[in-house]
């Protein structure tokens, strides 16, 4: 899961600040959780990175978790 959490920080690209994250989605991938809850937009739960790392765990042979912040799992809809 460290190689991939490598692998993402060089392929989405993400910062070294960012290692962490890599990590939490390299776990979440690996043992197929549905949703990645964030508070993270600079690094995960924004509209382009979202589109970098789902398109890289696909490509690693995992399906990637929906990464999202707890407002938009949340949202209601009418």
């Amino acid at each position: 899961m460290l190689e991939f959490a490598a692998h993402l920080l060089e392929r989405v690209p993400l910062s070294q600040q960012a290692a962490v994250d890599a990590t939490h989605v390299a776990v979440a991938a690996h043992h197929r959780v549905e949703f990645l809850l964030t508070w993270n937009v600079a690094h995960l739960a924004n509209a382009v990175l979202r589109r970098r790392v789902e398109a890289v765990c696909r490509a690693a042979g995992f399906e990637p978790p929906v990464l999202c912040t707890p407002d938009e799992l949340m949202e209601e809809t009418p």
